[in-house]
This record gives structure tokens, C-alpha cells and sequence, in this order.
């Protein structure tokens, strides 16, 4: 995205009696950490998925920007990419290596001072981070927010070799999508004052936590873009969408967000593993088999947080790329392991067993922990 040409470079005047937050998101994370391990990628087409062989089943988990002009994308099979990318360098996914430069970035990020005030740092994924200058801030006025995100590029730029974006904003929300203004390389700001400015004629698929679905639902009542959607009727919105929901979009639609830069630590709802076949399977005594193995592993990524399950849930997705989705809640939280697999299992009662199948992937979620997430 870009901002408009009129805009140029943001102002210093900040939100009154509340902290400026920052979004921190590194550019291309999971093909510049190969790129670090392998200088000679620097500059080449990089695809990450799978086992690395583009002639078998599997989906990019990412590409380099190089890779992202010829118009291959995170979740494109293996094969459209190689044809539309054919002199790419296709390399198999490494979650360790990731989980180590994630890691080593996010200590770089919480060692920071603004201020001289330890950061707020709150840990959305691998690749991403909102900071706030720790309690008590100085007001916002007194504050250089684009000094400090060029401080915090820099710095992770030369702990970890990694470039990231900083967004800046008044609020999270704000601060989130500022960052695709400023990518790669780079920062952007965006508060109350130029909200409308930026955001106003862009499709409501532009704000953050807006989805496809979501989107579509918008279009039929007429609400295309960020502007219709923050003069629309709450009342409207909250009938057609939920007493919930519909409040919520209006208030994305004005960029309104008050929920605090938090440090508490992320707790998984729920942990999940899947498989594509290489050779899609019709024998459904071997599909029930496969259902169970991934439970067990799944079962193991809960056992090691010493937590159980309460729901199990189940993806299918048939030949040639039609997918189904199939849940229950078990009558009791659960550790155990015939149980587990035995609710998954039953799951392939609800689908029809007519087609063969290419996809098959275990969800367990959790229960909350005390007081919620």
C-alpha cells in the first residue's frame, strides 16, 4: 500500500494523554533468514515451502519480494509457483531456524529503552511486535516516535542481520496497518488526524482484522470502503453482522482501538498438525489411520505446555481443492490419547466419503485459563 502523494511525511503532533505504539514487522522474515544462511540468495527469487520440491504437493510458506513480483504468494501451491516463478530457488520450511531468529529478534526488541524507559513489548507471531514506551511515558507531544522507529530498525538490523517496517500510530490499530505504508525497509505514521486521509477510500479489506467473508457481508449492505464503513448505522450493522461484531467493524471503520500494548505472555488456544498425500487416498480405513497419527502429534505439542484438550476438530480437503471443516466439544478436558483420537476419528462420519483426499489436519483447542486470553 501507499499513502497519498499529498501526505509526504507525517506530523509530530501526537495522541493526547496516551503513549505512542509501534508495529514491528520484518520484511520477508522467513526467506531472509534462509537469505542470511545462504548470502548467495541475496537478491535472487527465494520460495519457502514444503520440502523444498516444487514438482510435489505442498504451499509456499513464503517468498522473497523478488519471488512476489512474478506473482507468487504465501499459501500458492508448490507447482503454480515454480510456473510462474521457474528460475526460483525453492527451499524446504525450517520452523527451528525461524523459531531462533524470531527469538533473537524479540529479545532485541525487549532490551530497548525509549525514553529511557524499558519497552512495553507484546508478541503477536514469528515475524511481529507492538512496543510502548514503558510506564510513566512522557506525553506523547514530548515524544519523537520516528526517531525511535529508525533506533529499533536499526538496532534489529544489526543484532539479528534482519531488516524490519515500524507503523506508527496513536493506537494499535493504527500503528498495525501504518506498517504496510512503510514496507520494507521502512516507517510510517498514521493517526486520528490523517486516518480519513489515508484510509478513507480504501475497501474495508484494507483494515486489519477484516477478512474476505467479513468483507463481502459489508459489500451487500453497501459498504465498500473505510469511510462508508465509519458513517454507517451501528444499529444496522450490529443486526446484520451481531450485537458484537457489527460495533466492532464501525468502530474499525473510524480507527478506534483502546486496548492496551500488553506484555503478557501469548497463550495458545489451541495446537494443530496437518499433511498433504503426494497421492491422494481413497481408502478410508488408511484416511482413519492418518487421522490418528496427527492427533497424537498434536496431543504431544499440548503435553508439553501440560494442558488439555476440550474440543477437537478436523480438515479435509478432497481432491482436486475442496475443503470441509468438521468440529466437537468433548463432555470433559482431556489428556488422553485414545480419547482424542477416537473424537477425531469419529469426525470423518460427518463428511462424505465419495471423493478422494489430498489434506488432512488435527485441531486441539484448549480451555481458557483463568481468567481468559
Amino acid at each position: 500500500m501507499r499513502p497519498p502523494a499529498a501526505l509526504g511525511r507525517q506530523g509530530r503532533q501526537g495522541p493526547e494523554g496516551q503513549p505512542w505504539v509501534l508495529h514491528v514487522d520484518l520484511d520477508q522474515f522467513i526467506a531472509a533468514v534462509e537469505v542470511l544462511r545462504r548470502p548467495e540468495l541475496a537478491g535472487r527469487q527465494v520460495v519457502v515451502g514444503g520440502d523444498g520440491d516444487p514438482t510435489k504437493r505442498g504451499v509456499v510458506s513464503t517468498a522473497s519480494y523478488e519471488a512476489r513480483e512474478l506473482g507468487v504468494g504465501s499459501g500458492m501451491p508448490l507447482r503454480v509457483a515454480a510456473r510462474k516463478a521457474p528460475a526460483a530457488v525453492f527451499l524446504p520450511v525450517d520452523r527451528g531456524a525461524y523459531d531462533a531468529a524470531s527469538a533473537e529478534v524479540m529479545a532485541t526488541l525487549a532490551a530497548l529503552e525509549w525514553d529511557h524507559r524499558p519497552v512495553v513489548l507484546q508478541v503477536l507471531g514469528w515475524d511481529e511486535a507492538f512496543l510502548a514506551a514503558g510506564p510513566p511515558p512522557r506525553p506523547a507531544h514530548e515524544q519523537d516516535p520516528e526517531a525511535f522507529a529508525a533506533h529499533v530498525r536499526a538496532q534489529v538490523l544489526d543484532r539479528t542481520g534482519l531488516h524490519c517496517s515500524v507503523g506508527i500510530g496513536d493506537n494499535k490499530l493504527r500503528a498495525k496497518i501504518a506498517t504496510d505504508f512503510g514496507k520494507p525497509r521502512g516507517s510510517f505514521m498514521l493517526t486520528a488526524e490523517t486516518w480519513s486521509e489515508v484510509m478513507g477510500e480504501r475497501p474495508t479489506r484494507a483494515l486489519w482484522g477484516v477478512g474476505a467473508r467479513t468483507a463481502a457481508r459489508l459489500s451487500a449492505l453497501g459498504v465498500e470502503t473505510v469511510t462508508q464503513l465509519a458513517a454507517a448505522d451501528p444499529a444496522l450493522l450490529a443486526a446484520e453482522l451481531g450485537a458484537t461484531m457489527g460495533p466492532w467493524q464501525h468502530r474499525l471503520g473510524r480507527g478506534v482501538d483502546t486496548s492496551p500494548v500488553d506484555a503478557t505472555p501469548r497463550v495458545a488456544r489451541a495446537h494443530g498438525r496437518e499433511t498433504t498425500f503426494q497421492t491422494d487416498l481413497d481408502d478410508w480405513d488408511r484416511i482413519a489411520e492418518e487421522v490418528r497419527a496427527l492427533t497424537r502429534q498434536a496431543l504431544a505439542d499440548l503435553d508439553r505446555e501440560g494442558r488439555p484438550a476440550a474440543r477437537v476438530g478436523l480438515k479435509i480437503r478432497f481432491a482436486p481443492f475442496v475443503t470441509v471443516t468438521r468440529s466437537l466439544t468433548l463432555p470433559a478436558s482431556t489428556t488422553d490419547p485414545t480419547v482424542l483420537q477416537d473424537a477425531a476419528v469419529s469426525l470423518l462420519e460427518r463428511v462424505q466419503h465419495d471423493r478422494p483426499v489430498r489434506l488432512l489436519g488435527v485441531r486441539l483447542e484448549m480451555p481458557a485459563p483463568q481468567g481468559g486470553y
